[in-house]
């Protein structure tokens, strides 16, 4: 008797392969049978008109202080994620000296948008080396898998304390100290080393995070340790300026080492067509036999302005700021006080930079959320607020915060920030066509005040397989490959990712047209009462970690078989063989 039959489901098993009608057995947490199964299974699901998929891959979270308290890590949970892979970016909490832990957290408040507070509050502070760390992560239950990374902005923190912090150039004997402790994150289980090059990435004081500016010696060293240590991935984040230098020794790294290299690729505002000469260079990499693979998103980088969030396009007025720290409640009230309207839309905005003045008046950039029904992350440009006031002449601010006062003060504003240059999505579409990319960058656990793109696995489903209306759609195969196989490959996590024998039991059962994504939502759920954007689903009928069902019909069953990943993870001999 079977642990468990998923019966007369669709079939689409990860490998790209058509979809088809077949049974999928599971008994001790593995895959035992495909196709037509005989005989009776402890428990059965009836999946005939749904889908079976394998469990979703999100190989780019920020997770690494959630996970220490909370045993979902939702909102990926909630979105038929079974495996996630935090430590991105360069930022994560370990190594850590006992008098960092402060500065460790306002660097990931900086960066990555998560209360500090929270942060503070939620970590238990039982680890001082990375080991450590992933020893503290295994004694812990969950309801899903976990991989972590080496992050580059702690290790650089304790070896060189605040000559590190600053950005100071490293010495051949931090080089040296960096390399061995990054080998031992390797060594107890990281799946790879992160490390952050952009100038997007700040800590909480403004300053750029550690190795922003580390050298090619630097990267180079810490690199060769993961070679010494026969696996990892090396990932970036970087404005890749210029772009030239900085393939240079991505490549000349990963030739060496055989190992692969990933960098983060968004579409840039400014320079609309760089993504082209990026894959171009990516490419001409692989050619030369570096395995350098282009992160990308499925959509853009979109934040989610609203009274409640981190900015929004009244943060900076005089008569705004006057109110802004009073609570939610008190705060709406003054909100709705015609005078006080008056005031803040009159008050003169504060200069912010340019990031700053197009998150606060790029009306143009600017479209009304809607509704759970009507989310559109595509929208055309005559669709913007600024078009609107055109057609209407009105003010665009008073547009936007009459779209603000909506759903009793809870209505939201969309700009797509990053990928949206041309106002669609042909780039993206091409991007996910192109050999060298890799389905990633959703920032789970992040970004919490303003943006929630920890669903794009549900919204690749939606979106890209069923409902776009503005070009071509991709293929479902295609689709359940790029984010169970494909993802799971790059990290050496091959033991799941396809529907198999001998494969991890992590499978999704999806209700494909009732399925979708619902609107965001602000809630206080955090330690310390800390805020965080969510985005929930519906459709999924049921998610399987490990055989276990862990939600069923968009519910928890209190069900906890997560597990630590440590280190490359084997496929079975059967499956081998076959790839």
């Amino acid at each position: 008797m079977h642990d468990l039959i998923i019966r007369g489901g669709t079939l689409v098993d990860g490998t790209g392969a058509p979809a088809r009608i077949a049974d999928v057995a599971i008994d001790n947490g593995l895959i035992t049978e495909v196709g037509e199964v005989k005989g009776e299974a402890r428990r059965e699901i009836d999946a005939k008109g749904l889908l079976v998929t394998p469990g979703f891959v999100d190989i780019h979270t920020h997770y690494d202080g959630q996970v220490t308290w909370d045993e979902y890590l939702s909102p990926s949970c909630w979105h038929g994620v079974t495996t996630v892979v935090m430590g991105n970016c360069g930022v994560g909490f370990a190594p850590a000296r006992p008098d960092r832990h402060d500065w460790l957290i306002t660097l990931m408040e900086g960066v990555e948008d998560i209360p500090g507070s929270a942060l503070a509050e939620g970590i238990k502070w039982n680890w001082e080396t990375f080991p450590e760390y992933l020893d503290s992560l295994e004694r812990q239950s969950r309801v899903l898998d976990v991989a972590t990374q080496v992050p580059h902005g702690s290790v650089r923190a304790y070896v060189m304390g605040e000559r590190g912090a600053r950005n100071e150039p490293a010495t051949r004997e931090d080089i040296e100290e960096m390399a061995r402790i990054v080998r031992e994150g390797i060594e107890a289980g990281a799946l790879g080393f992160s490390t952050s090059r952009t100038m997007l990435h700040l800590s909480k004081d403004g300053e750029p995070v550690p190795g922003t500016f580390a050298n090619e010696a630097e990267l180079m060293g810490i690199g060769r340790a993961l070679g010494e240590a026969g696996h990892g991935v090396f990932e970036i984040a970087s404005d890749m300026t210029p772009a030239e230098e900085e393939f240079h020794w991505m490549k000349a790294l990963s030739a060496e080492t055989g190992l692969p290299v990933t960098y983060a690729l968004l579409q840039s505002p400014v320079d609309a067509d760089k993504w082209r000469s990026m894959l171009h260079l990516t490419d001409e990499a692989r050619r030369q036999g570096a395995n350098i693979t282009a992160q990308i998103a499925c959509r853009p980088t979109g934040m989610v302005l609203g009274w409640q969030s981190t900015i929004h396009p009244f943060v900076g007025r005089a008569t705004y700021d006057e109110i802004a720290r009073l609570p939610f409640a008190e705060r709406l009230a003054k909100l709705r006080d015609p005078e006080i309207r008056a005031r803040i839309l009159a008050d003169k905005p504060k200069p912010m930079g340019t990031l700053g003045m197009i998150m606060t008046q790029g009306f143009d950039r600017m479209f009304r959320l809607e509704n759970d029904d009507n989310l559109d992350y595509e929208p055309a440009a005559d669709a913007s607020v600024a078009a609107l006031a055109a057609r209407t002449s009105r003010n665009p601010a008073e547009i936007v915060y009459d779209m603000l006062m909506e759903k009793d003060g809870r209505g939201y504003i969309y700009l797509p920030l990053l990928n949206y240059a041309r106002f669609n999505f042909d780039h993206i579409h091409e991007m996910l066509q192109h050999p060298a990319t890799i389905l990633s960058l959703s920032d789970g656990g992040a970004h919490c005040g303003v943006i929630c793109d920890a669903s794009f696995p549900t919204y690749m489903l939606t979106h890209w397989v069923r409902d776009r209306a503005r070009g071509p759609r991709l293929p479902l195969e295609q689709v359940v490959r790029m984010q169970t196989h494909d993802t799971a490959r790059l990290y050496g996590l091959n033991d799941r990712g396809v529907i198999a024998p001998g494969m991890k039991a992590d499978v999704n059962v999806i209700d494909f047209e009732r399925l979708r994504i619902l609107a965001p939502e602000m809630v206080f759920d955090l330690p310390a009462e800390g805020r965080r954007m969510i985005q929930r689903s519906e459709g999924y009928r049921a998610t399987i970690v490990s055989g276990t069902v862990t939600f069923e019909n968009g519910e928890a069953t209190g069900a906890l078989p997560g597990k630590l990943v440590r280190g490359l993870q084997r496929a079975p001999a059967a499956r081998s063989a076959a790839e």
